[in-house]
C-alpha cells in the first residue's frame, strides 16, 4: 500500500504559488489553503479585492485532498437529533443549508471549468443492525413531511439493486448528494482564484497572529510579517495555538481510508450497481465509493488516533480486513493507497463560523467538509464584506472542550465509548 492519498496522488499540481516574500500588507489575509481558504480567496478575488492565502504545506493537502470525496447533503446527525435541540424549523433551515452546499459545489465548478468529475450520484445510509432500519425509517417519515422529499427508503428484501452485500439491513437514499475527486478540485479552486487575482503563498504557517496599531493584523511567518486589514482562519483540524479561541474549540479526529486497485468491471457492477457515496449507521462505521477509474475507495475511523504514517497503515490493515467482510467477492484484489486525515470536529457535529478578536472563521465541519468548506468559503467572502445575516451559524454557541490540553490522550477511550455504543444500539 502506497502511503498517499489517491485524490493527491492523481492530481494536478498547483504551480502558481508565490515564490518571493510576503509583502507587507493586504487588505485579506486568508489563513489556511483548503477548500474553505481557496473558496473564500476566489470569491474576494472575483469581486477585485486584494486576498493573500497562507497555506502551512500545500494547497488542499490537509484534510480537503485526504477525505473521501463524498458532497453529500444531509446533516451529520439525525435531524430528529437536531430538531430536539434546536427546535424544527432551525433544524430544517441547517438541513437545507448542507443542499445549498452541494449546489455551491456545482455552481463553482461549472463557472470556472473545473475538472473534477462531479456527478450527483446520490448516497445511501446503510443500516448497519435490523433495528436501524427502523430510526432510518423514522428518519425518512419525517424527512418527507416537508424537509427533504427527494429521498427514497429502500427495504431490506430490495437492497441487493443498491448494493452487492449482505451485511447490511435496508438504507435511506438521499437524491441530491454527489460525488467528486477532491484533489482536482483543490488545484482546481486554487488555479481559479490565481486566475482571477489572489496571491496563493505555500508552505507559509502563521506562527503567530496579534492586533496591529493601525487597527487591523500582523501575522507572523517563516516568510516575514505580513500586516492585513481583515483576517479569515481557514485551518480546521490544524488550528493551532496561535489562535487559542478557536484551538481550545476543536476536536481533532483522524479518520482514515484505502483505495483498490482498478477492479474489473463485472466486479463494481457487483458490489455498487447504482455507484452511489455509501455511509453506514455505526458510530465507527464506514463511507466508500467508487472512483473515477473503478478503485474502491473505503474509509472509516478504524482507530480514535491522529493521522500519521505509522497509524495511517494499522488502520489501513483494519480497513482492508472490513473491506473484504463487507464485499467477499474482493478477497483477492490489491490495496494500492493507504491514508488518513484529521477531522475537525465540534462537540454538536455543527459546524461553527463568525468572528473573535477582530478575526473571522469557518470550522467543524465534522466530516461533511467537502460540500460544506467550499460553501462557507463565499458566504465568509460576504460576511467580510458587510453582510453578516448570510451566515447560517452566526448564533450558535460554541464553549471550549473540556479537558482540552489532554485531549489526544483521551482519543482510545472516546473509541471505546463509541464501540459499546455500536454494540448495544
Amino acid at each position: 500500500m502506497k502511503p498517499l492519498s489517491y485524490w493527491l496522488d492523481s492530481a494536478p499540481a498547483f504551480r502558481c504559488a508565490e515564490t518571493g516574500g510576503l509583502p507587507a500588507r493586504c487588505e485579506t489575509a486568508v489563513i489556511g489553503g483548503g477548500f474553505t481558504g481557496l473558496s473564500a480567496a476566489l470569491a474576494m478575488a472575483r469581486e477585485g479585492i486584494d486576498v493573500v492565502v497562507l497555506e502551512a504545506g500545500r494547497v488542499a493537502g490537509a484534510a480537503s485532498g485526504r477525505n473521501g470525496g463524498h458532497c453529500n447533503n444531509g446533516l451529520v446527525r439525525q435531524v430528529a437529533a437536531v430538531a430536539d435541540t434546536f427546535g424544527l424549523e432551525r433544524a430544517r433551515a441547517f438541513y437545507h443549508t448542507f443542499d445549498q452546499a452541494v449546489e455551491t459545489v456545482e455552481r463553482v465548478i461549472a463557472r470556472e471549468g473545473i475538472a473534477c468529475d462531479f456527478r450527483r450520484s446520490g448516497k445511501i445510509q446503510l443500516a448497519a443492525k435490523p433495528s436501524h432500519f427502523g430510526s432510518l425509517s423514522r428518519t425518512h417519515a419525517l424527512l418527507a413531511s416537508g424537509i427533504d422529499t427527494q429521498t427514497s427508503l429502500v427495504c431490506p428484501g430490495d437492497l441487493s439493486r443498491e448494493i452487492g452485500s449482505t451485511r447490511f439491513h435496508g438504507g435511506l437514499v438521499y437524491h441530491r448528494s454527489a460525488m467528486l475527486h477532491p484533489g482536482r478540485l483543490g488545484s482546481g479552486l486554487a488555479q481559479a482564484a490565481h486566475r482571477h487575482g489572489a496571491r496563493i503563498w505555500e508552505d507559509t504557517e502563521v506562527t503567530r497572529w496579534r492586533r496591529s496599531g493601525r487597527g487591523g493584523h500582523e501575522l507572523e511567518t517563516a516568510m516575514g510579517m505580513l500586516e492585513a486589514e481583515k483576517v479569515l482562519v481557514a485551518t480546521g483540524a490544524g488550528t493551532g495555538p496561535a489562535f487559542p479561541h478557536l484551538h481550545r474549540r476543536i476536536l481533532a479526529v483522524g479518520s482514515f481510508i484505502i483505495a483498490t486497485e482498478p477492479l474489473a468491471q463485472h466486479l463494481v457492477d457487483a458490489i455498487m450497481p447504482t455507484r452511489r457515496t455509501a455511509v453506514t449507521t455505526k458510530h465507527i462505521g464506514h463511507y466508500f465509493r467508487m472512483a473515477p477509474d473503478n478503485r474502491l475507495i473505503f474509509g472509516g475511523r478504524a482507530r480514535f488516533a491522529r493521522s500519521d504514517p505509522g497509524s495511517d497503515m494499522k488502520s489501513g490493515r483494519l480497513l482492508a480486513r472490513s473491506l473484504k467482510q463487507i464485499f467477499p467477492i474482493l478477497g483477492d484484489v490489491r490495496i494500492d493507497y493507504c491514508w488518513g486525515g484529521m477531522l475537525d470536529m465540534t462537540m454538536d457535529r455543527l459546524p461553527r463560523a463568525g468572528v473573535v478578536d477582530g478575526c473571522h472563521h469557518a470550522m467543524g465541519y465534522s466530516g461533511h467538509g467537502v460540500q460544506m468548506s467550499v460553501h462557507m468559503g463565499e458566504v465568509m467572502a460576504k460576511v467580510m464584506a458587510g453582510d453578516v445575516e448570510a451566515n447560517p451559524w452566526r448564533d450558535l454557541p460554541w464553549p471550549a472542550l473540556p479537558g482540552h490540553a489532554t485531549r489526544a490522550a483521551l482519543l482510545p477511550l472516546a473509541g471505546a465509548w463509541f464501540r459499546l455504543r455500536d454494540l448495544v444500539s
